[in-house]
């Protein structure tokens, strides 16, 4: 960020007042300058279109990779529905945006299947950025009543008996928790794994989360560690969660997470123990360190942790943060709590939805009413 706004141009410099145009390019960015430049000057125009730049610079800086990339994958996503509809790219109208999303869940998916409505409604938000960011005017009523038609046909699939999608990530649980812990092997990377897990479940991590944190993102407190997490999207994800000694040593993950530390720096070398590396290694199957992890990486070690330890249902990289939720609910933690804990917005849509209920039957709201 700092960067950013090193490149704020000189306030205190004076533009040639024969300028006519606007220093940034596109129709309507020329157009809004001519307007500017009628209204208040040229040289006000200017500076206002230097503010246009620094905006647009702040916004790039602070989207964060995942979010590009997912706008990159629904612009193609509307490419190919345009291509097979034979309907310009560069047009928003609310037949177009309606027609999208019927074509996305009857046959969007490159395969041939169509998207599940969570996905289409991804693509769909996502696609419309793409055309403003295009110079495209798309209308609020239109993407309403594209919004309004996807939930209608979804409903018609429920209806139908047609669920699609993998549908929630199975949580992680106390017991499966044990059983990696006793499932991982003597050695470095048993080590990094139970340290991965249960560090992970107790800040209700994403997947991104380990593989952003540095060695001096994670610092030990007398009452166990205090974890940087940097990666969130938002104000309330970007924290400093704390995480205290288990009262069982076998699942601490403390412990675990010192044990891994002093492990990988007597075997790899003092270099490890510098604060600017990475605090959870990649690890290869001969045993050779290769870097820190990355977010795919972490998602296919819990996955093949989970799979080792012969948990039922293999977690994926969101089991951890759904079953931090789903775990202190049970056991009748505050929910400000379990928000400032995991990173969530206090009474935040998506960590009720991860207080899942097991059964039905023991958190029931009819339960003793008659």
């Amino acid at each position: 960020m700092t960067a950013v706004f090193e490149t704020t141009p000189d306030r205190t410099a004076t533009p040639p007042t024969s300028a006519v145009a606007a220093p940034s390019a596109g129709a309507e960015r020329e157009a809004l300058f001519e307007r500017w430049a009628e209204r208040h000057g040229v040289v006000a125009a200017l500076r206002l279109a230097e503010a246009e730049d620094l905006a647009d610079a702040v916004a790039a800086a602070i989207t964060p990779d995942n979010t590009t990339d997912t706008y990159d994958k629904s612009w193609r996503v509307w490419q190919r529905f345009c291509t097979a509809e034979r309907l310009p790219e560069l047009e928003g109208s609310r037949g177009s945006l309606v027609a999208f999303v019927a074509w996305m869940l009857r046959e969007g998916q490159q395969n041939g299947k169509g998207y599940a409505p969570s996905s289409a409604s991804t693509h769909l938000a996502a696609a419309v950025v793409g055309l403003r960011q295009r110079g495209v005017t798309v209308s609020g009523d239109a993407q309403a009543e594209a919004r309004a038609d996807l939930e209608g046909l979804a409903v018609k699939l429920l209806q139908t008996g047609e669920r699609r999608g993998r549908g929630q990530a199975v949580g992680a649980d106390i017991d499966g928790l044990r059983a990696i812990a006793r499932a991982c092997p003597d050695t470095l990377t048993g080590e990094r794994d139970k340290a991965l897990v249960l560090t992970g479940f107790h800040y209700a991590s994403r997947s991104q989360d380990p593989a952003g944190l540095l060695t001096g993102d994670v610092t030990l407190h007398p009452r166990g560690l205090v974890v940087a997490v940097l990666t969130g999207k938002t104000k309330h994800s970007v924290r400093n969660a704390k995480i205290r000694y288990a009262d069982d040593p076998e699942i601490c993950p403390v412990r675990a997470y010192n044990a891994y530390r002093t492990r990988l720096v007597a075997e790899r070398g003092e270099r490890w123990a510098d604060p600017s590396t990475p605090a959870f290694v990649g690890i290869d199957r001969w045993g050779h360190v290769t870097g820190g992890m990355v977010p795919d990486s972490v998602t296919r070690a819990v996955k093949r942790i989970s799979a080792r330890a012969g948990v039922p249902v293999a977690w994926t990289g969101h089991s951890l943060r759904i079953g931090l939720a789903s775990v202190a609910r049970r056991s009748g933690r505050d929910s400000i709590a379990i928000a400032d804990q995991g990173g969530w917005a206090r009474h935040s849509r998506s960590m009720l939805a991860y207080m899942q209920r097991e059964d039905g039957w023991d958190d029931n709201a009819a339960t003793g009413l008659t």
